[in-house]
């Protein structure tokens, strides 16, 4: 179902043109933080002591 069909969903297509998707913009945000996170924090570099192995 698209989030803008108004046969499926009226009061959701109408919150959507009144203030945007937000699902949506919430999901590509938390996407970019993912890939921000991921580039920022590589710890593949870290290895665990001899001893604790």
């Amino acid at each position: 179902m698209s989030f803008a069909d108004s046969t499926e969903a009226p009061i959701y297509a109408g919150l959507v043109e009144e203030q945007g998707d937000v699902p949506a913009e919430v999901r590509r945000v938390a996407e970019e933080t993912l890939r921000e996170v991921d580039r920022v924090l590589d710890f593949s570099s870290m290895r665990r002591p001899a001893a604790v192995r």
